[in-house]
């Protein structure tokens, strides 16, 4: 002790043993800290890129159908129309 106070000196030694254990304490705390919100952040970067995968795979689906459904529809609409000419042909 630099100087003798009214407090008990055992009550001042425990008061700074705590303080020097929270100081102690302080950096594995903090990294603690970090490695929880860097894991959190790697977490949910993971989860928006299997999202975005199962979006695109969604997306690249749907075109697919639409482009075979054209497809069909294209023969279709062919011989429509050339169903249409031929039976035109017979009237007059």
């Amino acid at each position: 002790m630099a100087f003798p106070t009214a407090v008990n000196d055992q009550i001042t030694d425990s008061v700074t043993q705590a303080n020097v254990k929270v100081l102690g304490d302080a950096p594995a705390m903090s990294m603690g800290n970090l490695f929880q919100a860097t894991s959190q952040a790697l977490a949910n970067a993971a989860h928006n890129a299997t999202m975005a995968q199962q979006q695109s795979a969604i997306t690249a689906q749907a075109a697919t159908t639409m482009g075979v459904t054209t497809l069909y529809s294209i023969d279709t609409a062919t011989t429509a129309v050339g169903t249409t000419d031929i039976l035109n042909s017979l009237k007059g």
